[in-house]
């Protein structure tokens, strides 16, 4: 199995929508009544952690040395 890079805002976003998603499956489903404005901030907030997350994990790998792409331009 190929290991790829951790990227904890993706994961953070993904559970955010998944949340939003199941909420509107209950709703349909009849197990509860939710409102079409309750989804708006799970979404917002999500993808506001996940834009925390992504940048504190880029930082981590910058310091670590891990992420070539964040180092930034070399001159010669």
């Amino acid at each position: 199995m190929l290991r790829h890079e951790f990227r904890p805002g993706k994961l953070v976003a993904g559970l955010s929508v998944a949340a939003a998603g199941v909420l509107y499956a209950g709703d349909a489903g009849g197990a509860w009544k939710t409102p079409w404005f309750v989804v708006i901030p799970i979404i917002v907030g999500g993808l506001c952690l996940a834009g925390v997350a992504g940048l504190v994990g880029r930082g981590m790998r910058r310091r670590r040395g891990g992420d070539p792409s964040a180092a930034g331009p070399t001159t010669p």
